[in-house]
């Protein structure tokens, strides 16, 4: 029954568009589309609802498989160096241009794809993707007002209504980003959000150029991604720069600390968060936790120290 549903599906799409020789991708593409719609047991929606939405997808999925995405980008810092080197190398996206306001930073693009600094000279593209301070995104897309194009920003914590444009959305890499310092895409988990179902297609399909992990996220829940991603990954590099200054002190390489970083990461392959938990907190040792904070000179690390061990204990308390 299931099998004579997907074959249903797959012809019902296959007649809604005109499929020449030369379309054979799109084809493939509504099959695919089709077999995902119909294979998920977990989906709450009924054959006609599934349909309803695959006949949406084509327009879209015929622009994305017939024709280059052309992006521009517009912001020349970390995260949009990360970007056009990911896009770049990519066939069926072309990166026509860069925009920023800093020359000096711009000069790095120059010699794969135009580049200005002027708002007035900014081109035609099917995405424009702002990556920029979050402070700045609702200025440098007031740039974008007249385009057709749509465009995104990639801001964790900025909502899409913060976009001035007809057509906006989010394109959030959930990542960190540093200058110099490579990063795998096809692992990094990219956030979309969008008005329509046709451009949030857009960004599913160019989002899956580069990644293999694709979320549609609301922007009440990515700034709630973003306050968790900011403890994971931030707060815990700087009790990296903590443990670093206190071996520093000593005479102790960093270096000794790094397997144990590694380990602490990779059980959470394997286990929760809350089982993974160890240390002095975690079991209430009071006389190690009282000597660690004896040996802190700093006061703002003391009061760091004494804050996250009483959230730890409170934390396994309340499990008891």
């Amino acid at each position: 029954m299931a099998k004579a549903k997907k074959r249903t599906a797959i012809k019902r799409v296959e007649k809604s568009v005109f499929l020449s020789k030369s379309n054979i991708n799109l084809s493939l593409a509504c099959k695919s589309t089709a077999f995902l719609l119909f294979e998920n047991e977990q989906t709450t929606l009924n054959s006609s609802t599934k349909l309803l939405i695959l006949s949406q997808y084509v327009p879209v999925m015929k622009f994305v498989l017939l024709h280059m995405l052309s992006v521009v980008l517009l912001g020349t810092g970390n995260v949009a160096h990360h970007l056009f080197d990911a896009f770049y190398p990519k066939e069926d996206i072309q990166v026509i241009q860069v925009f920023g306001r800093n020359i000096r930073s711009l000069s790095s693009f120059e010699a794969k794809c135009a580049v200005t600094s002027v708002p007035e000279n900014i081109i035609d593209a099917d995405v424009y993707i702002i990556a920029v301070n979050d402070d700045a995104i609702l200025e440098v897309s007031k740039l974008l007002a007249n385009k057709e194009g749509l465009v995104v920003h990639t801001s964790g914590s900025v909502s899409k209504d913060n976009v001035v444009a007809a057509r906006k959305g989010v394109f959030y890499p959930l990542q960190t980003f540093s200058p110099k310092k490579g990063v795998d895409f096809s692992s990094t988990p990219i956030c979309i959000e969008a008005d329509t179902l046709q451009d949030l297609k857009i960004l599913e399909v160019l989002a899956h150029k580069i990644s293999g992990t694709v979320h549609l996220v609301s922007s009440a829940q990515r700034e709630k991604l973003h306050l968790a991603a900011v403890f994971v990954n931030n707060f815990t590099n700087h009790m990296y720069v903590i443990g670093q200054e206190i071996c520093s002190k000593e005479e102790l390489p960093f270096d000794l600390l790094k397997p144990l970083i590694s380990e602490t990461a990779n059980k959470l392959r394997f286990l929760s968060p809350d089982k993974a938990q160890t240390g002095p907190a975690k079991r209430n040792d009071i006389l190690t936790m009282q000597k660690h904070l004896d040996a802190l000179e700093n006061p703002i690390q003391k009061k760091l120290y004494q804050l996250i061990s009483e959230s730890i204990k409170e934390q396994n308390e309340e499990k008891l």
